[in-house]
């Protein structure tokens, strides 16, 4: 039983890599950092890159009732959280939703997410035009310790 619950594991790891692609977005490598057991908020991470000028305008996901896109910055040596109305996606150029940056937070979770359980979330998207489109993953949860994606050069 435990080599099944290995290679399931190994499996759900390895399809974390896959990109998701719908429409004009493609999402890669997302993942949701883990949680203990009284935590009730914790952060989505991914890649974005978009085929024309888009913008990230909101997410969803049954895991939790409040979920927004946030920025986190440093100002005067002070580390600070705000939601943000949407991040920019130039044509062409991935967008990297990370810890210590952007990233889409998950509150009021209506469980603990533990490293190996996948999170289901709905990205909104808004072409300059006004036209909106939903792009649907599922991100594996990592460890709470797990370490930020290596992104490429060039990388926001």
């Amino acid at each position: 039983m435990k080599n099944v619950r290995n290679l399931v594991t190994a499996l759900v790891l390895s399809c974390s890599a896959v990109a998701a692609i719908a429409g004009d977005v493609t999402v890669s490598e997302p993942w949701v950092r883990g949680t203990v057991a009284a935590q009730k908020a914790t952060g989505a991470f991914m890649g974005l890159t978009a085929a024309k000028p888009m913008r990230l305008v909101g997410a969803s996901s049954p895991a939790a009732p409040a979920v927004e896109v946030h920025e986190m910055s440093m100002e005067n040596d002070v580390m600070k959280m705000r939601p943000v109305a949407g991040i920019d996606l130039p044509a062409g150029q991935m967008v990297a939703l990370k810890p210590g940056g952007y990233h889409i937070m998950l509150m009021g979770l209506t469980a603990p997410l533990h490293a190996g359980a996948s999170v289901p979330l709905t990205l909104s998207f808004e072409a300059a035009d006004g036209t909106r489109e939903e792009v649907q993953i599922e991100a594996p949860v990592r460890e709470l310790a797990a370490p930020a994606m290596k992104m490429k050069h060039g990388a926001h």
